[in-house]
């Protein structure tokens, strides 16, 4: 059966009132995709293109409000899972998607930001380890989260990224990319693994500033694609990987050309973000 209603996608994340990362971004990368967004806050940060001046977390009572309320009324068909900032939050997360499980969850182990700001603490990080990433279909750690998820040196090189994947795959979630973009090199290698193997997607390096929420805009985009393609009935749930791949390809190809495009942009005085309307504007 084909539906031809846009797909309904959920952002659980941290704001930003520079609107270039979390929340924010998210709803922007759902929108700009096809997708109708929903939200779910889980912190007010105070930030900007520069960095990090606080970060105040929602209360998990209120978190779970906000999902049940949520889910009571709208159906999702798919997640991306942003900033966690402690145990108890991760743990309301995941009993509140259990219980009504979306398709498709799309996990981005938010830990550190651009401006190099640490955002979550030794027990929120081994939260998001235990008990989210084992719940995610999708996670896209970047090299220092890979890194800070399993306890090991950040990689400097293709062949240590390659040296972490089975322990990253063990972790629990069956498909992953492990994004290359902190390789001092000249292109931007990706890794994706899935239940029956890995392989390489490359990039060439962009130069450009508008790298602020770049993260976040290629989880939402992976969310975006694959709750598209279940509500169009393109992603035949009997053999789901090539279109899980698919979407994920599709996504970082989006992001490539809305990071090309973000210098169209005048955001800020730091690290500026991804245009996430290229092809609109």
């Amino acid at each position: 059966m084909l539906f031809s209603r846009p797909p309904n996608v959920l952002t659980i994340a941290g704001s930003d009132p520079s609107g270039g990362a979390g929340l924010q971004a998210d709803i922007k990368t759902f929108s700009a995709l096809g997708a109708y967004a929903t939200s779910v806050i889980t912190a007010v940060i105070a930030q900007n293109t520069c960095g990090v001046a606080r970060v105040e977390p929602v209360s998990a009572t209120m978190i779970r409000t906000q999902l049940d309320n949520l889910l009571d009324d709208v159906a999702i068909d798919a997640v991306k899972i942003g900033m966690v900032t402690s145990r108890e939050v991760a743990e309301t997360l995941a009993a509140g998607l259990a219980a009504r499980r979306p398709r498709w969850i799309v996990l981005d182990p938010v830990m550190v930001a651009k401006s190099g700001d640490r955002l979550v603490d030794d027990a929120g990080l081994a939260a998001v380890r235990d008990i989210l990433v084992p719940l995610a279909d999708v996670i896209t750690p970047n090299l220092p989260e890979a890194a800070a998820l399993l306890g090991r040196d950040t990689p400097r090189s293709a062949a240590d990224m390659e040296a972490l994947l089975d322990e990253l795959a063990a972790l629990g979630a069956p498909y992953g990319l492990l994004k290359g973009g902190h390789l001092a090199q000249a292109r931007c290698p990706d890794l994706l693994w899935t239940p029956h193997g890995s392989r390489w997607l490359d990039a060439p390096r962009l130069e450009t500033r508008n790298l602020h929420g770049a993260g976040c805009a290629l989880s939402s985009a992976i969310a975006a694609e694959l709750a598209r393609a279940s509500t169009t009935g393109e992603l035949a749930t009997a053999c789901p990987e090539p279109r899980v791949e698919s979407a994920i390809e599709a996504a970082k190809q989006w992001l490539h050309a809305a990071l090309a495009a973000g210098e169209r942009l005048d955001v800020g005085q730091g690290k500026g973000p991804p245009h996430h309307f290229h092809a609109w504007w």
